[in-house]
C-alpha cells in the first residue's frame, strides 16, 4: 500500500526544487521548500566534508519542521589542487564570490598543470533525514577534465571548464536532459528517488 510522504527541501531555490520533483514523478510524495518555513535560518556549511554540511542541514531542517528532510552538498574536487576547491568550490574565492570569480581563481592556479594532469571529479551528496531519526545517504560522482579556458552558456559553477571525455562536451555544452544522466547530481538523485519509491510502497 502506497503512502504519502511530506518532505522539505533544504532549498529556497525554485530551480532545484522543480529538478528534484522531475525525478520524484509518479512517487506520492509532496515537497516543501525552504521559502515556505521562515523559521528555518541560513545554515552555515562548516563540516569537513560534503556529508557532514549535508547532515548538518537536513538535520536543522527536520529538527525545526518536523518533517523529513533532504540536503544536498557538492562541488568539484581536482587532482592537481589536492582535491581543492572541494566543499568551498561555491565560496573558493571569497564568502560573496560569484561564479566567475571562482572559475577564474581556478583556471589561475591550473595555469601551469599539463592537459594529462588536469583531472577532476564532481561530488554530490544528498542527506535524508526523518523525524524517527533515520538517516540515508546518497552520492554521486563524476570524472572530467579541467580545460583551459570557458565553453558553452548553460549549467552553473565550474560548469564550462568541465570537460566530460565520453560525451566530447564540457558540461556547460550539454542539454540539461543529457547533463543530467551523466553528472554526479542526476546520479545521487537516481539512487533517491529509487528509495523514495521503495519507502512508498512502490514495488516495480
Amino acid at each position: 500500500m502506497t503512502q504519502q510522504i511530506e518532505l522539505v527541501i533544504a532549498t529556497r531555490n525554485p530551480g532545484k526544487l522543480r529538478e528534484i520533483e522531475g525525478f520524484l514523478q509518479g512517487i506520492p510524495v509532496q515537497l516543501f521548500s525552504l521559502s515556505e518555513f521562515d523559521q528555518v535560518p541560513d545554515i552555515a556549511e562548516d563540516g569537513a566534508s560534503f556529508t557532514e554540511n549535508a547532515l548538518k542541514k537536513a538535520r536543522i531542517v527536520c529538527a525545526i519542521t518536523g518533517r523529513s528532510a533532504l540536503a544536498d552538498d557538492s562541488g568539484l574536487c581536482v587532482d592537481a589542487l589536492d582535491g581543492k576547491p572541494g566543499i568551498y568550490s561555491a565560496r573558493y574565492a571569497g564568502e560573496e564570490a560569484s561564479d566567475q570569480k571562482n572559475l577564474q581563481k581556478l583556471l589561475e592556479e591550473m595555469k601551469s598543470v599539463p592537459p594529462r594532469a588536469r583531472t577532476a571529479h564532481f561530488v554530490c551528496v544528498l542527506a535524508l533525514v526523518d523525524p524517527n531519526g533515520q538517516e540515508k545517504i546518497f552520492e554521486g560522482s563524476c570524472t572530467g577534465t579541467i580545460i583551459t579556458r570557458s565553453r558553452g552558456n548553460n549549467g552553473f559553477g565550474y560548469d564550462p571548464v568541465f570537460f566530460f571525455e565520453p560525451l566530447g562536451l564540457t558540461f556547460a555544452q550539454m542539454d540539461p536532459v543529457v547533463k543530467s544522466t551523466v553528472s554526479h547530481r542526476g546520479k545521487a538523485l537516481r539512487q533517491f528517488a529509487a528509495y523514495m519509491r521503495s519507502a512508498a510502497g512502490m514495488h516495480f
